[in-house]
């Protein structure tokens, strides 16, 4: 009898959630999301009451408040899955086994990027929109849009850091070396996330919040939402206050970015490397 076509798929599949998130990494981290997430309600829900502005704005706020630490943690599982986890799955040889199943390379990364991210990235999303419904019920339906760009724009740097990771773990093939050096580049564009923000209020020159805007667009729409360009840059000669529109043009930049890093990813553990 002919084997199902998806069979091998799905076995991966199980095999990588199973190894991703053996008990107790899932445990754990559904509660550092829950703990962290309703913490910041009770905070949040209190402070989001003095926001001036549209309803807009607060539904934007609402966002900015409560995924801060929430956003690091899965930070932190997706390092585990992706720079730790795939590097040390080729340094011990469990990725040379799974070409072994009948199924091409690109199902295989498939599904090892459903484990890693997929189950991580719908944690992390469903606890944040139950919690929003919480604390402002009306406030979050009447503005999902609002909501949604304000969650796309935030986990672009994120998904582009992950593909990075990835293509560093399938280059050096050791989960630690990876973890690394994943952290070291995490830290690296975090100070020169800084630098070109200090860069923009010293000289009131807009181009490298720009740049940082391609990278990490959620610096656009905090702009936007905030009005912080014409606050931290009053006397100066520009100020930066990008429109809806603007912002939305960032965002699909960023995730442009997004889709030729893993695409590259996909082209070289398919095609380049030698396993």
């Amino acid at each position: 009898m002919e084997k199902p076509k998806g069979k091998p798929f799905l076995e991966i599949l199980a095999a990588s959630i199973h190894e991703d998130f053996r008990f107790p990494i899932l445990e754990v981290f559904a509660f550092l999301y829950a703990i962290s997430t309703f913490v910041l309600v009770q905070i949040g829900g209190g402070y989001t009451l003095s926001i001036a502005g549209s309803e807009e704005s607060l539904a934007y706020s609402l966002v900015s408040i409560q995924m801060g630490t929430p956003l690091f943690i899965f930070l932190i599982l997706i390092f585990k899955n992706v720079a730790y986890g795939f590097g040390s799955d080729l340094e011990k040889g469990t990725i040379q086994t799974l070409l072994a199943y009948p199924i091409k390379r690109h199902m295989i990364l498939t599904a090892k990027l459903l484990s890693a991210i997929g189950i991580s990235l719908a944690m992390f999303l469903g606890i944040q929109l139950f919690a929003l419904y919480l604390m402002a019920p009306q406030t979050v339906a009447n503005h999902m849009p609002t909501v949604i760009t304000a969650y796309l724009a935030s986990l672009s740097y994120p998904l582009l850091i992950t593909a990075i990771m990835l293509l560093i773990a399938m280059k050096v093939r050791k989960g630690g070396t990876a973890l690394v050096l994943g952290i070291v580049l995490y830290f690296a564009i975090s100070m020169a996330s800084g630098i070109l923000t200090i860069l923009y209020i010293f000289t009131g020159n807009a181009t490298p919040l720009k740049i940082l805007a391609i990278i990490q667009p959620s610096t656009a729409l905090q702009f936007h939402y905030t009005r912080i360009g014409t606050l931290i840059s009053q006397g100066r000669i520009e100020t930066w206050t990008p429109s809806f529109s603007e912002a939305l043009t960032y965002i699909a930049g960023g995730y442009c970015l997004v889709a030729a890093a893993y695409l590259i990813t996909y082209y070289y553990f398919s095609r380049r490397l030698n396993i």
